[in-house]
């Protein structure tokens, strides 16, 4: 789920099918929206294209994929790619959903922890492409199901016109001081894979290593009773966040990185100081997919390195690769680099529990903060 002990770092929009997006945000998935989607997929050859189609499921963002998609289609002429943009953990249910006839060829994005589970339920097909070599371990499937494309750094982000710098939390503890009571938005956990791999490792991190998980969901009551909404999706939460409808959030540096060169939006971030969770972003192959080779060279191409050096430069993203120069990677990541200091976890213990520990936090936290007395 995050780097650490498995080794140092270094040493969550697209064109949606046939121009179709769902109501609601572009990651936000009512029912009817998922039936609609279901729709459209199926009838996905009549969109428009006389060669062949790859559908991509994912929860990366609508220029990434854009311009990935666009030179995908150079490389492969007479290809098209379609994608579905909704949360890593919907990603997740719909590709489960799907397990006896599936409608996508390629999953590109999310925590690793949520690839092991799909792999694990035989939802991912075995390809290893040619750069999985320069992959540290811990970064892919021992049995080639999935190969990590990014490391994804959370951090704390804020509205840069309403808090200085040097005000601004500057760790994870410091989210929940009485300043910022009210004033912290958060992504709907359930549906974020960003949002569920900090609290997972939150709550590890308050048992100590051992994995209990009772001080770890007395600081998640703490948090909630700070907490002015559970936003529907990423592109809500950025907007509230800079209309100040709140002033503090916990999301990825990426995403936070892209914001701020494709907007005038004022936002910022502090890496955390004590640590912080290091999500692997992988890729795979669908089980079953309906076009397995244009699956497979769509991998091979996300991971290669002139498609790494681009995702770097243009949208923030930290190459999982050991193998690239790091002189000849944009500045912001040179810079970048020294100040992330990843939190040791315990992957296994994480995956075995988190879905008990989201469940739980559904259950008996969400909104029941401010009522047991944290206030």
């Amino acid at each position: 789920m995050m780097t650490g002990s498995r080794g140092p770092l270094w040493g969550e929009s697209g064109r949606s099918l046939c121009g179709w997006e769902p109501r609601g945000g572009r990651r936000g998935m009512g029912w009817v929206s998922w039936i609609l989607a279901s729709l459209l997929l199926i009838l996905l050859p009549a969109c428009g294209s006389d060669g062949d189609v790859l559908v991509v499921y994912t929860p990366h963002g609508r220029d990434l994929l854009e311009h990935f998609g666009e030179r995908f289609e150079e490389l492969h002429p007479g290809v098209q790619v379609q994608w579905l943009d909704m949360g890593s953990q919907e990603v997740l249910e719909r590709v489960r959903s799907e397990r006896a006839n599936p409608q996508a060829d390629v999953w590109w994005g999310a925590p690793d922890d949520m690839f092991i589970r799909a792999a694990d339920d035989g939802l991912l097909a075995p390809f290893r492409p040619a750069w999985a070599d320069n992959l540290p371990p811990g970064n892919f499937d021992p049995q080639d199901r999935w190969f990590a494309t990014f490391l994804t750094p959370q951090v704390i982000a804020f509205n840069s016109a309403a808090v200085p710098r040097e005000e601004a939390p500057q760790d994870w503890d410091d989210v929940l001081a009485p300043r910022w009571r009210d004033e912290v938005l958060i992504r709907e956990p359930l549906a974020s894979g960003t949002m569920r791999a900090i609290f997972g490792a939150i709550i590890y991190r308050e048992s100590g290593g051992s994995g209990d998980p009772e001080a770890g969901y007395e600081w998640l009551l703490r948090l909630d009773a700070q907490t002015r909404e559970y936003v529907l999706n990423p592109t809500l939460l950025y907007q509230k966040l800079a209309r100040q409808e709140g002033l503090v959030t916990l999301w990825n540096m990426p995403d936070i990185e892209t914001i701020r060169a494709a907007t005038d939006y004022p936002i910022d971030y502090t890496i955390p100081r004590g640590g912080t969770p290091v999500v692997v972003d992988g890729v795979a192959v669908i089980e079953g997919a309906p076009n397995p080779e244009l699956a497979r060279a769509f991998v091979e191409y996300v991971g290669s390195e002139d498609a790494l050096r681009d995702a770097a430069e243009l949208f923030f993203r930290i190459p999982a690769r050991e193998d690239l120069d790091l002189e000849g990677l944009p500045e912001w990541l040179q810079a970048a680099l020294p100040q992330i200091r990843p939190m040791e976890v315990d992957q296994a213990l994480i995956l075995e529990r988190s879905t008990e520990w989201m469940r739980h936090w559904d259950a008996e936290i969400r909104r029941r903060g401010r009522a047991q007395g944290f206030e």
